[in-house]
């Protein structure tokens, strides 16, 4: 058995983060990033230490509780018995710390031995993983396993400014461990995590921080240098980014999201990214969607969705996602595609794209669209999807042209 050194205040700053993740119901990256605010005497190690250990423990919650042996709770002495399994299960030898007597000699194994079904030894909430069998079939317990592996950090190299031999040299340089990524030909591979906001090209723009599975979106819609691109659902930018870099900074590029207010970062990524073809549009402005019917020659709809691709990154998605919650995206999603569809002009090419790996929210919403009036016009070019891998999140993009 492997030795890691515990301290008490970095341990407790996992349990604290642990209740409230899951007693009040916050994402555990925003409780981390409090936990680090609230905890400025921390170092590095420290801090490292909070983070990586709170993701891996929401991660496989559920697993954890299974060999525990109780059901999950919040309370501060059943999670300090928590930690214990944890850190018996990852191999290492807990300390002499009277919290940790009661689970000492907990045998890992014989207790893995006694559990079974993917949604305890793959730790998914039951309805999701029965939800996730339903629509995938066999394939679901390949993508359970898969998205437990967390994701190495990607960069995509912003053409506009640089390109992948010197960003990546310029990383190199910085001592980052970084190789190229063997499927997207703009994307980097970083090893560990190391802080980027610091570094030069990140500061001037030579470089993003994307999911590799994300950088896919862009080019699956092809825009042309010239032409005019809607971005419909563009959140925090960064497939809005990646388009305007493969128009080359020529054309007209409109990002749109439900408010106005979360546009006001994008317009500050852009700057610094250098492109200068990009206006925001919220919408709720009264008459937007009038004003721009039929003027779009490339549209992307990355609509909202569950996230199930995303767990590798978000692996609080697995307790925060409700069943209700799919219900309502359904319906969102396809008001989406059936309304904004509608910014298309004829002969121009739309993009239908998720995070999620369920073909409800991916195919059949295609599929249902292409049924209904509003997609009488339209005809599906392909469709593909992505696997949550190693190397990238799990996504999904059909590529639909306007006929009439």
């Amino acid at each position: 058995m492997g030795t890691s050194k515990l301290f008490p205040n970095t341990v407790a700053g996992v349990l604290e983060a642990l209740e409230m993740s899951f007693g009040k119901g916050l994402y555990a990256d925003k409780v981390i990033e409090r936990l680090l605010r609230q905890n400025k005497k921390w170092g590095s190690r420290d801090r490292s230490f909070v983070a990586e250990h709170t993701y891996e423990m929401v991660r496989w919650w559920a697993l954890l509780w299974g060999i525990l042996g109780q059901e999950p709770t919040t309370k501060r002495k059943d999670l300090q018995k928590l930690f214990g399994i944890y850190w018996l299960w990852r191999g290492f030898e807990l300390p002499d710390w009277p919290k940790f007597d009661a689970v000492r000699d907990v045998n890992i194994k014989e207790r893995l031995h006694t559990l079974s079904g993917t949604a305890t030894l793959e730790s998914y909430a039951q309805w999701f993983d029965e939800e996730a069998r339903n629509q995938l079939g066999e394939k679901w317990d390949t993508i359970a396993e898969a998205m437990n592996i967390p994701n190495a950090v990607n960069l995509r190299v912003n053409t506009l400014k640089s390109n992948l031999e010197e960003v990546r040299s310029e990383l190199q340089l910085a001592g980052l461990e970084v190789h190229n990524h063997p499927t997207f030909p703009d994307a980097l591979v970083l090893a560990g995590r190391p802080r980027l906001n610091n570094l030069e090209g990140f500061k001037t723009g030579k470089f993003e921080v994307q999911d590799a599975g994300s950088q896919s979106i862009a080019p699956y819609l092809n825009p042309k240098p010239g032409s005019t691109v809607i971005d419909a659902c563009a959140g925090a930018g960064g497939k809005t980014l990646h388009l305007g870099a493969l128009m080359q900074n020529k054309g007209a590029l409109i990002a749109m999201d439900v408010e106005g207010r979360k546009l006001g970062e994008l317009l500050k990524r852009t700057q610094r990214s250098g492109l200068s073809i990009v206006q925001t549009r919220a919408w709720e402005e009264p008459g937007v969607l009038e004003e721009l019917s039929n003027s779009a020659d490339y549209l992307l709809l990355d609509v909202p969705c569950s996230g199930s691709g995303v767990i590798k990154r978000e692996p609080d998605t697995k307790w925060k996602l409700q069943p209700e919650h799919l219900d309502r995206l359904e319906s969102v999603q396809f008001s989406i595609i059936r309304d904004y569809s509608s910014l298309l002009k004829t002969g121009g090419i739309m993009v239908y794209a998720t995070c999620s790996i369920l073909p409800k929210e991916n195919r059949l919403q295609v599929d249902a669209f292409l049924a209904h009036p509003a997609g009488a016009q339209f005809e599906l070019l392909e469709d593909r999807t992505v696997d949550p891998s190693h190397h990238n999140d799990g996504f999904y993009m059909a590529r639909l042209r306007k006929l009439a």
